[in-house]
């Protein structure tokens, strides 16, 4: 979570503010887009947008960091298995907010902010390098090297199949965690 800001917060002091901002990101990951004040929709971007990175990179530890951020499973489970093999190929910019006119009762500014879940279109090249480009010479490839190149490595298998059981045993042990810490209480 960034540093709390100088000058007025969000409905009181920081940790009435995180809260607060803990609550509005889980809204988002949950509806995928909430209506508010432009205000807190500016403050809660660079948190969402944090924890978005946090799900890409799919760990056990950004699992548990992200759970300490928000609180709820259910809305960590839907921000790492649902929304972040969407922006996975987005390099940032997950969240978009639009400006959508002043509240009726206290003429407050209200925005909407969403996620940006669209796949991300490549920027067409510059006419410079596609010139440079079609100037060098064209090597075909025959047809062993095409299959080869086509046909994936087996540690590539193994790796993915690596990382979905981690994320299950970590699932695994936070729920052996709370199960233990139950206990302790009782």
């Amino acid at each position: 979570m960034p540093k709390p800001t100088k000058g007025p917060r969000l409905g009181g002091g920081p940790a009435h503010e995180r809260l607060l901002l803990a609550n509005l990101a889980a809204a988002l990951f949950t509806h995928r887009s909430i209506k508010t004040t432009e205000t807190k929709a500016k403050r809660l971007r660079p948190l969402a947008e944090r924890l978005i990175t946090f799900a890409k990179r799919g760990d056990l530890h950004a699992r548990r960091r992200v759970l300490s951020v928000i609180g709820d499973r259910e809305v960590v489970h839907v921000l790492f298995t649902e929304i972040a093999p969407l922006v996975a190929d987005r390099e940032g910019g997950y969240t978009r907010i639009t400006k959508v006119g002043n509240r009726k009762g206290d003429n407050a500014p209200m925005a909407v902010i969403e996620l940006v879940l669209e796949p991300v279109t490549p920027k067409a090249k510059s006419s410079k390098k596609k010139d440079a480009a079609a100037s060098a010479p064209v090597v075909e490839e025959t047809p062993a090297e095409e299959e080869a190149a086509e046909a994936p490595a087996e540690g590539e298998a193994a790796d993915g199949e690596t990382a979905a059981d981690q994320a299950a045993a970590g699932e695994a042990e936070i729920a052996e965690a709370d199960a233990e810490k139950a206990t302790e209480e009782k």
